[in-house]
């Protein structure tokens, strides 16, 4: 390179080093225009009253440890230090896991006051057998902690003065129950009256209500808490209550059969009887010929509870072997401001009304003969392959952030099981 060419090059190079310099001189001494940093306050969590709250970052942190420790675990039994439920559930601490051994446990009731507690039956299903106690006056269990969950347990023969003993009376907290059976109880489950209130059951059987002449024993009841889920569950022989009941402010009734059967005289199959939010979707259900009341699916009958009121009824098979009756019955007029009535996709069996909505969405709800239907748990509830009204519905969307076309589908006896809906999309609760 000649000098002159050498000598340019060089003071080029100084001259941009010294305007590099300049340059982070001035912007560094610049304000920024980001907007102020916003002090952390905690999480924001939805309450039980369906508000927006912030959980304080103390209390998350806290509740985040609790979570993450080591659960002591206590184990009850035969052979065991301690072999009485009545025992277990006065020594138990917050936090512990309780392993309850096979076998069958005679008048033992027990009060679970514990928080963050997992209650469960190990191998076989042990047997809570009331035996003619009861908690309280009230039922095999009493539950009215904080966090409770109840894994793998029979509640059976629940009795008290006032006829309505339940397997399991849930009083505060949150509660979880998990492939339990509840069978010949005055109530299966009953819960309290508190919008705090969580319940969630899954992949639990409720059957054999006991037949008391004037009686109104539910085979599960759910009172004005603040949330109820269930799912995959069965429920079979009522005896004039209903085989479930709900009062919550938001109720989510998911891939369930609730089916009476050929023995039961059940009330209605499922009743939502102050209203609320409630999503039905994906439910095989069915009313017995000898039922007591002819109508299936109840809404509002009680009046209104709670400010928001609506339901959304999807893919749902309905049968009624009754001569007569309602798949679905709405007491919109006990209701000043209205409901939103959404009922898509149904699929009805048998003679019956289905209440078609002023306010809302009734579309692709399909009536079908028995000879296109294949059984499921001795109840043609499944179209067949071949079936005419496959490919006939369009997908039912979403409403309030849930999706309406199912995911899943009842499995018997008991559970779900996840589905993949092919584009030949089928009205009712099976693909």
């Amino acid at each position: 390179m000649p000098p002159h060419s050498l000598r340019f090059t060089r003071r080029l190079a100084l001259l941009a080093a010294c305007f590099s310099l300049l340059a982070s001189s001035v912007f560094a001494q610049l304000p920024d225009n980001l907007p102020p940093q916003q002090n952390y306050r905690g999480e924001i969590r939805r309450g039980p009253d369906g508000k927006l709250m912030v959980l304080p970052e103390a209390e998350v942190a806290a509740k985040r440890a609790a979570e993450a420790a080591p659960k002591a675990t206590m184990i009850v039994g035969v052979g065991e230090k301690i072999s009485s439920l009545t025992e277990a559930s006065r020594l138990a601490r917050d936090g512990e896991v309780i392993e309850i051994r096979s076998g069958n446990y005679r008048g033992q009731p027990a009060i679970w006051s514990q928080n963050n507690l997992i209650i469960r039956g190990v191998g076989e299903r042990p047997v809570m057998l009331a035996d003619g106690k009861s908690a309280e006056e009230k039922a095999i269990w009493v539950v009215r902690g904080g966090k409770v969950s109840i894994e793998n347990i029979e509640f059976r023969g629940a009795r008290v003065a006032d006829r309505n003993g339940a397997g399991i009376r849930f009083e505060k907290g949150q509660l979880t129950v998990q492939g339990c059976r509840f069978v010949d109880n005055e109530n299966g489950i009953l819960t309290g009256n508190s919008a705090e209130q969580t319940l969630e059951v899954a992949d639990s059987e409720f059957g054999d209500a006991p037949k008391h002449a004037g009686g109104l024993h539910h085979l599960l009841y759910v009172g004005a808490i603040g949330k109820f889920v269930l799912r995959g569950s069965r429920f079979y022989n009522g005896y004039l209550g209903h085989l479930v009941k709900s009062r919550a402010r938001e109720s989510h009734v998911l891939y369930n059969m609730l089916a009476d059967g050929k023995d039961g005289k059940a009330s209605y199959e499922l009743e939502f009887p102050n209203g609320g939010v409630a999503y039905v979707i994906g439910n095989a259900i069915a009313q017995s010929a000898s039922t007591d009341n002819p109508s299936i699916v109840a809404y509002g009958a009680e009046g209104q509870r709670w400010p928001d009121n609506a339901l959304y009824l999807s893919h749902n098979t309905l049968l009624n072997d009754n001569y007569a009756g309602d798949f679905l019955r709405v007491w919109a007029e006990k209701f000043a401001a209205g409901i939103e009535v959404w009922a898509i996709n149904n699929l009805t069996v048998g003679s019956g009304n289905f209440f078609q909505p002023a306010q809302g969405r009734f579309e692709g709800n399909k009536t079908v003969q028995r000879a296109e239907l294949i059984d499921v748990g001795g109840l043609p509830f499944r179209l067949t392959n071949l079936a005419s009204l496959r490919g006939t519905v369009r997908p039912p969307g979403n409403v309030r952030g849930v999706e309406l076309l199912p995911n899943a589908e009842f499995s018997f006896p008991v559970g779900s099981r996840a589905i993949r809906v092919s584009s030949s999309l089928a009205p009712g609760a099976f693909q």
